[in-house]
């Protein structure tokens, strides 16, 4: 059976919904939460928290029925646009700034828990 097209809000719940899911597993890993679809100049950050005793990390949230396949799907021109985003996230806080920075993925699968994905890239690279 043929699936019908996704439409956009179809798809805007789904995102609103792994990044939800996202966010209530890294409060349950000990992560502080310090925002969701953060909005600067260079895109969005779908999430931003603070690791215990760690960096701040910046989380691209990735539905995917393959846990893997998610950080395949986060390419080079949206990781460095997630890296400009970061960095003037973490210009406007300079007490945040000096923890660090780090590049995690979520994938959300259906039927399985979140797979965390950490230190996937560095804006270096």
């Amino acid at each position: 059976m043929a699936r019908r097209p996704t439409t956009y809000q179809e798809a805007e719940r789904r995102g609103r919904r792994g990044e939800t899911l996202a966010a209530m597993w890294l409060r349950l890993k000990g992560y502080r939460v310090l925002g969701r679809r953060i909005k600067t100049h260079a895109g969005e950050i779908d999430l931003a928290a603070l690791c215990p005793f760690g960096p701040v990390c910046f989380i691209e949230v990735k539905a995917r029925g393959e846990g893997r396949a998610a950080a395949e799907a986060v390419g080079m021109s949206q990781r460095t646009r997630i890296a400009r985003a970061a960095s003037l996230y973490l210009a406007a806080r300079p007490g945040l700034a000096k923890r660090g920075a780090r590049f995690d993925i979520i994938a959300i699968s259906p039927f399985r828990p979140p797979l965390h994905l950490r230190d996937v890239w560095r804006p270096d690279d």
